[in-house]
């Protein structure tokens, strides 16, 4: 940590810092993982599937800019680079075999699922913690990846 004029206790500062690199970690391996889905989705609905897992990996990589810059703000470091983000993510893997456009629904939908839920827990440790801005950020974040999953899991065959 370096010294900084913020008025937050630096123990909580301390461990912000942690839990958003925790966070970042996860945010950048779903952005990787919307851009395998994107990459490499194949069928008749591929347009529309290729430019939404498109459209959801912009909103992931704001997401993944805004912890960062919040750790960095609180008198940490950012944490981002890919050998960090294998050591820390806890997401579950993308499977590197998808190509049909419902398996890259279904597959996508649960890891979007999985971060979308460490987003809550996220709010409720930095709300325990007393940093309100922290857990507001991942309000937001949280928010935006509930709608992004709305738009995915509208795709899955069992609405077809």
């Amino acid at each position: 940590m370096y010294p900084t004029l913020n008025d937050l206790d630096v123990r909580v500062r301390t461990q912000m810092v942690e839990l958003l690199n925790d966070r970042l970690a996860a945010t950048i391996d779903l952005f990787n993982q919307a851009k395998q889905a994107h990459w490499n989705v194949k069928g008749p609905t591929f347009r529309a599937l290729h430019e939404l897992f498109d459209d959801v990996a912009e909103h992931v990589e704001e997401w993944s800019d805004t912890i960062a810059e919040r750790a960095v703000a609180l008198g940490g470091n950012a944490e981002g680079t890919t050998q960090r983000v294998a050591e820390r993510t806890s997401l579950p893997a993308y499977s590197l075999d998808l190509q049909a456009g419902s398996a890259h629904v279904e597959a996508f939908s649960k890891v979007l699922a999985a971060y979308a839920a460490l987003a809550r827990k996220a709010i409720q440790i930095a709300t325990e913690a007393g940093d309100a801005d922290t857990a507001d950020l991942f309000t937001e974040i949280s928010r935006e990846a509930d709608k992004d999953l709305w738009m995915v899991e509208a795709h899955h065959p069992r609405y077809t």
